[in-house]
C-alpha cells in the first residue's frame, strides 16, 4: 500500500507543478496579447488552478470511475471554500468586493444548487437512475459562457491590474505546453493510484476523492490564495477561490458530463448540501460583523467546520 501512497504524493507533485507552469506560461501569452490583469485573472489563472480537477475529473470519467470524478469537484470546491479562504483569512482579513459579493458568490452557489436538480433524477423526475447526462452538461456549458461573458464585460471595468511575468513568445509556448504535458502525467498517476488504493483499503471512490484527491488538486488556488494575501491583493484571494468553484462546476463538470454521462449517487447529496451549505454561510458572512470582509475568527471556524466534515466523511 506504501508504493500506491507514494505514486499518488508524486502525482500531485507533479500536476500542482504542471499547472504552475502552465498558467505562468498562458499568462504570458495572455498579456502578450493584450488582455488586462482582471479578464487573466478570471479566465487564465482561474482555469490554471482548475487545470487539477479538470484532468483528474475527465480521465476518471473516461475510465468509468465516474464517482472519483463528482467527488473530486465537490469536495474541491469544499476545501475552497472552508480550507482555502479559512486560511487566507487567518493570514489577513480578505476584503470582498461588492461584484464577488453580489454576482460571483451567487453564480457558484447556483452552479452546486444545479449539481443537486439536475444529479437527482429519480427524486425530481422519477427516472431508475441519478446521472449528470450530456443534455446536463451542454447546460452547465451554456452556463459556463454566461460567465464568460460577465467576465468579458468585467475586463472594461477600471480596477487594480495583477502584476503578470512576461516572457519570450518561445518560452511562454514551451511553459505552456510543458504544463499541459504535467497535468496529463499527474493526473494519470493520480486517477490510477486512487482506485488502487480504494479497492486496497476497501475505502469508497468518493471518499478518496472527497478528501485526498480534493485537498491535492486544490494546492494551485491554495498557493495563490496564500501568495495573493502576502502581496496585499486579498481581494483577488477570494476572487480566485470562487471563480475556481464557477469553473469547476459549469466548466469541468459540464465537459466531463457531456464526454461521458457521469452516474450520480444519493448518497453524495450530503456532501452538496454541505458544499452548499458552506457557500450560503460564506454569502451570509458579507453581511455579518465587518461587511464584505472575511476575518480571521470567520478564517478559524471555517477551517472547524472543514475539518469536522472530513472526520464525518471518514467516519460515514
Amino acid at each position: 500500500m506504501l508504493i500506491p501512497i507514494a505514486l499518488l504524493l508524486i502525482g500531485l507533485v507533479i500536476l500542482v507543478v504542471g499547472a504552475d507552469i502552465m498558467v505562468r506560461g498562458s499568462a504570458s501569452m495572455a498579456k502578450r496579447w493584450g488582455l488586462s490583469g482582471i479578464v487573466i485573472g478570471l479566465t487564465v489563472v482561474a482555469f490554471g488552478t482548475s487545470a487539477p480537477e479538470l484532468f483528474v475529473s475527465v480521465l476518471s470519467a473516461m475510465q468509468g470511475t465516474t464517482e472519483l470524478a463528482v467527488a473530486n469537484i465537490i469536495g474541491s470546491n469544499l476545501a475552497n471554500i472552508l480550507l482555502i479562504l479559512g486560511i487566507g483569512a487567518t493570514i489577513k482579513t480578505l476584503k470582498v468586493k461588492k461584484g464577488t459579493t453580489f454576482k460571483e458568490i451567487p453564480f457558484a452557489l447556483l452552479g452546486i444548487l444545479l449539481v443537486i436538480v439536475m444529479g437527482n433524477d429519480a427524486i425530481i423526475d422519477g427516472h431508475t437512475t441519478n446521472a449528470l447526462t450530456r443534455s446536463d452538461g451542454i447546460a452547465f456549458l451554456g452556463f459556463f459562457v454566461i460567465f464568460l461573458y460577465y467576465t468579458y464585460g468585467m475586463g472594461k471595468v477600471s480596477g487594480e491590474e495583477s502584476q503578470i511575468d512576461t516572457y519570450s513568445w518561445g518560452a511562454s509556448i514551451l511553459m505552456f505546453l510543458l504544463g499541459i504535458a504535467g497535468l496529463v502525467v499527474g493526473g494519470k498517476i493520480i486517477v490510477d493510484n486512487a482506485i488502487l488504493l480504494a479497492s486496497l483499503a476497501g475505502m469508497s471512490e468518493a471518499i478518496i476523492g472527497l478528501t485526498i484527491i480534493a485537498i491535492g488538486t486544490s494546492l494551485p488556488e491554495l498557493a495563490t490564495t496564500v501568495v495573493a494575501v502576502r502581496k496585499g491583493h486579498t481581494d483577488l484571494a477570494i476572487g480566485n477561490a470562487i471563480g475556481s468553484n464557477i469553473f469547476n462546476v459549469f466548466w469541468i463538470l459540464g465537459l466531463t458530463s457531456t464526454i461521458t454521462p457521469l452516474e450520480f449517487n444519493t448518497n453524495s447529496n450530503i456532501d452538496v448540501l454541505f458544499t452548499t451549505a458552506a457557500t450560503f454561510i460564506l454569502f451570509l458572512v458579507m453581511f455579518v460583523g465587518k461587511k464584505h470582509k472575511l476575518t480571521r475568527v470567520e478564517g478559524i471556524a471555517f477551517i472547524s467546520l472543514y475539518v469536522g466534515y472530513i472526520i464525518f466523511a471518514i467516519i460515514r
